[in-house]
């Protein structure tokens, strides 16, 4: 019998509140109302699906906003847990971390030869990037002016002080002026408006590959090329935010891949950790070289089995599931295109190997809800962009059951 079940059923047995009203009840009660959750626990996965406290089984495409690249069960993964035995969860990065070392390798032999810094988050690891760059920047320029930010409207980097500062969209910053100085913000896929706001004062351009909280929108080719020229003239850092994009999500290790144009830095998390916190930055030795020690820290960024289930994330991409991710994203993009040219309240499908948006003419939230009481769980973004992000591992007949639970609903 699955742990997780076991657990359940010695939580029943033991008289804990189990039921859907209660749950939400005790959230309330207890938890801080920073989240729109839904009435739902779940108890353990297999594979791409979910299964609720009542035993009600979810197919899930949007795999914990993109982390669960690997989907639920997974044995390696399991394996890697239970043979961890009594190694130490946390020693501090005081010390040799052997997982750190051996991750920090195999994302140096996918990406280029540089350095990497582990965080816990996407915000951390974007955070390390904004505070490298500029750190970069005065030492090699020797002008504590220089060190602005120019980052895109509608694009999301996190929720710490600098990183919301950071991002594009003001929904996210409203409450919290002042914000921190230093970023500016331009049209997205737009290099004249970026060229135009770029002066003596800019250290960095910061941009996602494809904004996912901004509605699953990819960068044009030809625009990456545009940024990576013009950073080139201007000698300041190109810094790409692959939080969401990379470590597969796309179809390649690293969405940046698909354009052929390699940043400075990347940030990186989401599937990193097979589940657990990790984020990482990758910077170019030159632009690594800037952080010198007590420049930057995190206490337990870079966690020994976080990095160890990083190893393995990275390991079984390259196993093969990159293929599938590459092939399953244009059955999954094909199906969706099926569905627009049916349903004229579809406004566009986009997206990159199994990091899609369906974008309607009107507010689609509502087909979350309706697609969850179906047992398929997906996302709303922007209000109306249903986002799909389901583990890597999805098959066609998956894919198959999401649409026709989906279609149901466009169409009701």
């Amino acid at each position: 019998m699955n742990s997780d079940i076991k657990i359940c059923l010695y939580l029943k047995k033991n008289g804990v509140k189990m039921n859907k009203e209660n749950i939400k009840d005790d959230v309330s009660k207890y938890l801080m109302n920073t989240y729109k959750r839904y009435p739902l626990c779940f108890t353990h996965g297999d594979g791409v699906y979910l299964y609720d406290l009542s035993g009600k089984k979810y197919l899930d495409c949007i795999s914990g906003i993109g982390v669960n690249a690997l989907g639920y069960g997974n044995r390696q993964i399991t394996e890697r847990m239970k043979t961890w035995g009594n190694k130490p969860l946390h020693t501090s990065n005081l010390f040799c971390i052997e997982s750190q070392v051996e991750l920090a390798r195999i994302l140096i032999e996918e990406s280029f030869p540089g350095k990497v810094f582990f965080a816990n988050s996407g915000a951390e690891a974007n955070e390390a990037a904004i505070k490298l760059a500029r750190k970069y920047s005065l030492q090699k320029y020797g002008s504590e002016n220089r060190y602005e930010i120019i980052t895109m409207k509608n694009s999301f980097h996190g929720r710490t002080f600098a990183t919301m500062s950071a991002t594009g969209q003001d929904k996210i910053k409203a409450g919290y002026s002042p914000l921190l100085p230093g970023f500016r913000h331009v049209d997205f896929n737009d290099g004249e408006g970026l060229l135009s706001a770029i002066d003596k004062n800019t250290c960095a351009v910061m941009v996602e590959p494809v904004q996912g909280e901004g509605g699953v929108v990819v960068a044009n080719n030809d625009y990456l090329k545009e940024l990576r020229q013009i950073c080139n003239e201007w000698g300041i850092l190109l810094i790409y935010d692959e939080v969401q994009t990379g470590i597969g999500r796309t179809g390649k290790m690293f969405a940046y891949s698909h354009f052929d144009i390699e940043p400075d830095i990347i940030a990186l998390a989401k599937g990193l950790g097979g589940g657990l916190p990790l984020g990482a930055i990758v910077a170019k030795d030159d632009v690594a070289a800037a952080f010198s020690p007590g420049d930057h820290a995190s206490t337990f960024g870079g966690n020994p089995l976080s990095c160890a289930l990083g190893v393995e994330v990275l390991n079984q991409l390259r196993g093969g599931i990159l293929e599938n991710c590459k092939t399953m994203g244009v059955y999954f993009k094909e199906k969706l295109n099926g569905l627009m040219s049916k349903h004229k309240g579809i406004k566009q499908v986009r997206g990159l190997g199994l990091m899609l948006g369906v974008e309607f003419q009107d507010e689609a939230t509502e087909i979350v809800n309706k697609c969850l009481n179906d047992g398929l769980l997906v996302n709303c973004t922007k209000g109306n962009v249903i986002r799909f992000l389901p583990p890597l591992i999805i098959k066609e007949e998956e894919i198959e059951e999401a649409m026709i639970i989906f279609e149901n609903h466009i169409f009701s």
